[in-house]
C-alpha cells in the first residue's frame, strides 16, 4: 500500500493548523515526541500506540475549539468508538518527533468520523493514516444526537 500524497503547509490564521496542499483539507496538528515506553520488544512503535496517537489528536482538536472532552461529558455526551481502521506505511522508532493530523470527515445525526494522518515532524514523511467512527450516546449509553457543541466545532473548523 502507498501512502496518500499529503504536503502540509502552515495555515495563514492559526498555528494550529495546516493545509495540505495535495488535497486541500484543512487539519489540526498537535506534536509528539516517541518515548520508550511507546514502543515494543522490536524497538519500534507497538502498534496499539496509534490510537493513542489518534486520541490525542482528537482531544486537542476538540480542545482548541473550545470544547473539550470533559466538558462534553460533563454536559451528559459520550462518543464510544465503534469502528476504527488503521494503514501503516513506515515504522516509528524511539524519540522521533512526529505530528498527529486530526480532522473531522463526517457527521451525522448520530455519530461523526474523525480521520488522521500522522507524519514524521523531521522528514514529512506520512507514517500512518486512519479513522475513528463515533456514536453519540446519552449517560445511559442509548444513541442521542450529536451535541450542539460538537457540531458548532465542525462547522466552525477552518476552511
Amino acid at each position: 500500500m502507498r501512502a496518500p500524497d499529503f504536503r502540509p503547509v502552515p495555515h495563514e490564521k492559526d498555528h494550529r493548523y495546516v493545509r495540505d496542499q495535495a488535497a486541500g483539507l484543512v487539519w489540526h496538528r498537535s506534536h509528539y515526541r516517541i518515548l520508550f515506553a511507546d514502543t515494543d520488544r522490536t524497538g519500534a512503535v507497538y502498534h496499539g500506540t496509534y490510537f493513542r496517537f489518534f486520541e490525542l489528536g482528537r482531544a486537542t482538536l476538540l480542545h482548541d475549539g473550545g470544547f473539550p472532552f470533559r466538558q462534553v461529558e460533563e454536559e451528559g455526551h459520550s462518543y464510544p468508538i465503534f469502528q476504527l481502521g488503521l494503514d501503516f506505511f513506515r515504522p516509528l522508532q524511539y524519540d522521533d518527533p512526529i505530528w498527529v493530523h486530526s480532522r473531522i470527515r463526517e457527521v451525522q445525526r448520530v455519530r461523526f468520523d474523525f480521520e488522521y494522518i500522522i507524519t514524521h515532524a523531521e522528514s514529512n514523511v506520512v507514517i500512518c493514516r486512519g479513522f475513528t467512527r463515533h456514536c453519540a450516546t446519552n449517560r445511559k449509553g442509548q444513541p442521542v444526537e450529536v451535541d450542539p457543541m460538537t457540531l458548532a466545532i465542525s462547522s466552525g473548523f477552518p476552511v
